[in-house]
């Protein structure tokens, strides 16, 4: 287990968005309710050029949370030594407030699929993630929060409710959480269950960060109802709802809106900060 006195992260519990170097300017000129910021890990692994240069600026204004996206710690084979190599480089300069990454799966081989993807939630994959997570850790010299994926399907071999595969990861490794309304309304409506009985039963204590973003609606063969996790919208009234019962029970926590694709320009995400932000008054401290 990973020392369990290192914070989760050092991120202030206000809105926070994720970056997108067309809104730097706007940003530094005006960054209204938007008290930090996220970058994606593997769009910062290079050795220097503008968005280098970018991020350095900004860090000097904002925190900073690095969400990693490739790694792909669900996946059967050993971590990547060359993309850790990286991804250490790059936080041992930065000093991010905060790291994240998925629990799903995304290369096979020497192939990356351009998806998160599931993975069944059983005994062996559970000591195959927490023995990635542990050496992630190790690696980086610091806790990182994993993230709650988006799902379309559910294994029949599963043997552990998705909330206690967490919570166990959690324990046994020492990690911390990454709590996304947005995929927790996804899969619960997706594959049928409550998502408010999903926020009870999620080790809150663990959360150091939530999400939350746009997702499509469409139908699956049968007709009934299938969202996609696209963050290229305004987040639901609905998610804003399950939001609210959410801080209700975990109290104010850092929360960041996901806008990554048909990126709009900075006031429409800026509001959404704003509405964020009015949510967040709302919960206990």
């Amino acid at each position: 287990m990973f020392d369990a006195d290192q914070p989760h992260n050092r991120l202030p519990p206000l809105p926070g968005v994720g970056y997108k170097p067309q809104h730097f300017s706007a940003i530094l000129a005006d960054a209204g309710p938007v008290g930090w910021l996220e970058i994606h890990a593997e769009n910062y692994m290079g050795d220097g050029g503008r968005p280098l240069a970018q991020l350095r600026h900004l860090s000097n204004h904002f925190p900073i949370s690095v969400h990693g996206v490739g790694l792909s710690i669900g996946g059967e084979a050993a971590l990547d030594p060359d993309h850790l190599a990286r991804l250490k480089h790059l936080c041992d300069w930065l000093n991010p407030a905060s790291f994240s990454e998925h629990l799903a799966w995304s290369t096979h081989d020497s192939a990356y699929l351009n998806d998160l993807l599931p993975l069944p939630y059983t005994d062996a994959t559970l000591t195959r993630v927490a023995d990635h997570v542990d050496q992630l850790q190790e690696v980086l010299g610091r806790r990182m929060l994993l993230e709650n994926p988006s799902s379309y399907l559910a294994f029949d071999e599963s043997t552990w409710s998705e909330t206690g595969f967490l919570a166990e990861i959690s324990r046994r490794t020492g990690c911390g959480l990454l709590l996304d309304v947005n995929n927790v309304f996804i899969s619960a409506t997706n594959l049928g269950y409550s998502p408010q009985s999903y926020i009870d039963d999620f080790p809150l204590m663990a959360v150091g960060e939530i999400h939350l973003g746009g997702h499509d609606e469409d139908e699956d063969d049968h007709g009934a109802p299938l969202l996609i996790d696209s963050h290229g919208r305004e987040v639901a009234d609905p998610v804003w709802a399950l939001l609210d019962y959410t801080l209700a029970r975990s109290g104010a926590r850092p929360l960041l809106i996901e806008w990554d694709a048909d990126v709009p320009e900075w006031p429409a995400l800026a509001a959404e900060a704003t509405r964020a932000r009015h949510h967040l008054a709302q919960a206990p401290a």
